[in-house]
């Protein structure tokens, strides 16, 4: 798969070609992966908003990490390893709001910065509370975003030809009115690349999406260091979808820009709303999937918001169902590379292979 991914990589700008099937099912290939690209990769957990005040918190299992995404007392969203430094327990499931973390095995109790604060009848010549924190990973904000990249030497990520892209929408300011998760059964890369093409949208979605994002309208935008983006414009003729942050243009009210940050992040962000997807993998042929909305100020009222869930919900719906198909197929010894149309249609699953490829020309490099 490492020579392929190279080889498909290498091919003229147009030329492209999408990866075999075991690209996606094998699972010695989601373990390289996760060892390396995934491991090593910036993830979006969820929104800063979701834990608007202080022992607010929610968790998140990446890859074999149970992760603590918590408010401190002092504001600052931290994310912390949810494994009890005493015997490894986990210290909390689900969401909600605490003044510590208690453990509901032996009762070692943390601060919402990880100190330990308490540790009952310890008496044990070498412990050392100060020794006892829980570690804390690399933490940032973006866009109203909270990310965490699993590697303790990963360096910040910036993306300052996106940063200017995404800043008339003013997606920090949009507000959280929903989220879901739920797992499904295709591979982490499939729903990356579905959501960030615009050639299926017509085919998959005529009742949901053709009226007002067509295919025939997709038009690919930027792409850089980490991330592609593309524009699924809307047709003249559609009442509008809210006039969102007062600097947009024309142009950017009438259209959803859609961007992956990869590896693991999709988004589509219009005037009046932003729906974002994590992408959580669990094996070659699953991954955990959390969505969220957001919608600017009072754009948009309860009943509209609700229609919008709604249609999202049938979106997510429509997908899942065709990539839990393909993921059965793509076990075919005859699910061998196809051509990729066009750059407008599926520039971005070029984008996302040739950032693959790089990333594992930087291993192959270290090894």
């Amino acid at each position: 798969m490492r020579q392929k991914l190279q080889e498909l990589a290498a091919l003229p700008a147009d030329r492209p070609m999408c990866m075999p099937g075991a690209f996606y099912t094998s699972q010695a290939q989601f373990e390289h992966e996760a060892a390396g690209v995934l491991r090593r990769g910036w993830h979006c957990l969820g929104r800063e908003d979701e834990i608007p005040e202080a022992g607010d918190f929610f968790t998140v299992q990446l890859l074999n990490e149970p992760l603590i995404v918590v408010r401190g007392d002092d504001g600052d969203i931290r994310v912390l390893a949810n494994v009890c430094r005493h015997r490894g327990m986990p210290l909390a499931e689900g969401r909600g709001k605490v003044k510590r973390f208690v453990c509901s095995y032996h009762a070692w109790a943390y601060g919402l910065d990880g100190g330990l604060l308490r540790a009952a009848r310890m008496e044990n010549a070498g412990f050392d509370a100060k020794n006892c924190r829980l570690h804390g990973h690399n933490v940032q904000l973006w866009k109203g975003f909270i990310y965490v990249n699993l590697d303790v030497d990963a360096a910040p990520f910036e993306h300052p030809e996106l940063d200017a892209l995404l800043e008339p929408y003013e997606s920090e300011k949009l507000r959280l009115v929903h989220v879901a998760e739920e797992n499904w059964q295709t591979n982490w890369k499939c729903l990356v690349e579905n959501f960030m093409e615009g050639y299926h949208l017509s085919v998959v979605h005529p009742q949901t999406l053709h009226g007002y994002t067509p295919t025939g309208l997709a038009r690919k935008l930027i792409t850089g260091e980490g991330y592609t983006s593309y524009a699924a414009n809307y047709p003249q003729d559609i009442p509008s979808r809210g006039l969102g942050a007062p600097n947009l243009s024309k142009e950017e009210r009438e259209r959803s820009t859609l961007f992956s940050k990869f590896p693991c992040q999709v988004a589509s962000q219009a005037a009046s709303l932003l729906v974002s997807i994590s992408i959580f993998p669990l094996s070659a042929g699953e991954i955990r999937v959390k969505w969220t909305m957001s919608v600017y100020g009072d754009d948009l009222d309860d009943e509209t918001i609700q229609q919008r869930i709604g249609l999202w919900e049938e979106v997510n719906r429509e997908d899942r169902e065709k990539l839990e198909k393909m993921q059965v197929a793509l076990s075919s010894a005859h699910a061998l590379e196809g051509p990729l149309a066009g750059d407008d249609y599926e520039g971005t699953i070029r984008d996302f292979q040739l950032w693959l490829a790089a990333q594992d020309r930087q291993e192959m490099a270290a090894e």
